[in-house]
């Protein structure tokens, strides 16, 4: 245990053995104030060559991803397949109340180091394990990238044109982090059973069943009416799911987000109807939508021949404004439309300005930089203890020194020979 971090998770201790398919859940745990120990390899995590680099300088001590999922965590070395790195580890296990990692089923107990070992060491103790399919099942054993995760788990359907194969959203691990932030409930969620009875136990997390609950806005579909919604940018409606509706939209400078819903003032509100008037006004209502019945028109007598009709037209409104103008029109006339935004506009454009209002943004020194970097804040806000990023991520061993020495009480004559040794 340690006191060294305020938060809800102090004086909580987790031990992070987890590969990219995990660190988000660390880094959660961080935040909530635990006191985070990243172990990693002697030599350096791999996560540490994953791009993108500080200034493009590819580094293992410059990874922003890196950076990104390990702030508010130390960190140290050691190899736990050797017996002295075990040994350091079983010391450390005592000290803890998580562990999380990521290895294929059956790695840990064949180290020494599975749940029913860790219990006898330290009988409140936490194991999360994060893998492709679970520690049960016949694929248990299946190694895993995050796009096959992000396919097997139903979801790679629905991203995509709907004239083209499915596709994979995001450059970085969607399912990863899914099923990492799940595994951090799932930490939670233990560590609450733990304090009403003084029990551990093991929190078997299987990155397929995450992303596969996050289905479910499609999968009622198929059981409701047993029918595949299509991808694409469309919206697709339960009386009509072959007719996609367009809701990304092109304007002057960007895109906006918005669907043709609801059945004119029969709906509540008639966002339709509005943004029909605000056209009208501006005289860019085709005829078709002049002259259309919002009152009774409904998804459920759509054809293709109407969607492109009211589509056209609307297409050329957005077109003639940019975003910032549609934005204010849209407030005013109460009408459901949002910029899309970009990288650049949540930092420095319109949005920024209500988070940096609620002081958002985080920024955290790299004095091995030479520099500080702004990094996205507290995932929420509390009124008693607050979440908050409070470190950056560690460097390779930076706290190998204050962990064993000052913690654990090994002598530095002793590391030098174990750091000799390639244990540490």
């Amino acid at each position: 245990m340690t006191q060294q971090t305020e938060g809800m998770l102090s004086p909580c201790r987790v031990l992070d053995l987890t590969d990219e398919k995990g660190l988000l859940c660390g880094k959660l745990l961080g935040d909530l104030g635990a006191d985070v120990i990243k172990v990693e390899r002697p030599s350096g995590d791999p996560a540490r060559n994953i791009g993108p680099f500080y200034h493009d300088e590819a580094d293992p001590e410059k990874s922003l991803f890196w950076f990104a999922f390990n702030a508010s965590k130390r960190g140290i070395t050691l190899d736990i397949e050797t017996a002295d790195g075990r040994a350091i580890f079983k010391k450390l296990v005592k000290t803890a109340d998580f562990v999380i990692e990521s290895f294929p089923p059956g790695y840990m107990d064949k180290l020494g180091l599975g749940y029913p070992e860790l219990e006898k060491l330290n009988p409140g103790i936490i194991l999360v394990s994060i893998t492709p399919f679970g520690q049960t099942g016949p694929y248990k054993d299946y190694k895993v990238s995050d796009i096959v995760a992000w396919a097997m788990g139903g979801y790679m359907y629905q991203w995509g044109d709907p004239d083209r194969p499915p596709v994979r959203i995001s450059h970085h691990s969607q399912a990863y982090l899914e099923a990492a932030t799940e595994a951090a409930a799932g930490a939670i969620a233990a560590l609450y059973h733990q304090e009403l009875t003084g029990e551990g136990q093991q929190v078997d997390v299987s990155i397929q069943e995450c992303v596969a609950w996050y289905t479910h806005y499609f999968t009622g579909v198929w059981d409701a009416q047993k029918r595949k919604q299509p991808r694409g940018t469309g919206m697709p409606q339960a009386y009509n799911l072959d007719i996609p509706i367009t809701r990304l939209w092109p304007c002057k400078d960007g895109y906006v987000s918005w669907v043709w819903w609801g059945q004119g003032k029969r709906s509540s509100p008639p966002f339709a109807e509005w943004l029909a008037e605000w056209m009208e006004s501006k005289g860019m209502a085709a005829d078709f939508i002049r002259e259309w019945d919002w009152d009774i028109a409904g998804y459920m007598s759509l054809t293709q021949e109407v969607v492109d009709s009211i589509e056209e037209p609307t297409g050329k409104f957005f077109m003639a404004h940019t975003r910032a103008e549609l934005l204010e029109g849209a407030l005013k006339r109460h009408v459901q439309l949002y910029p899309v935004s970009t990288p650049e506009d949540i930092m420095k454009g319109t949005p920024s300005v209500q988070l940096t209002a609620r002081d958002y943004w985080v920024e955290l020194e790299h004095p091995e930089l030479g520099a500080s970097i702004t990094y996205p804040g507290a995932f929420a806000y509390t009124s008693a203890v607050l979440p908050r990023v409070s470190r950056r991520a560690p460097l390779i061993g930076e706290h190998n020194q204050e962990i064993y020495e000052r913690e654990l009480g090994i002598p530095r004559e002793q590391l030098q020979m174990l750091k000799q040794a390639g244990v540490i």
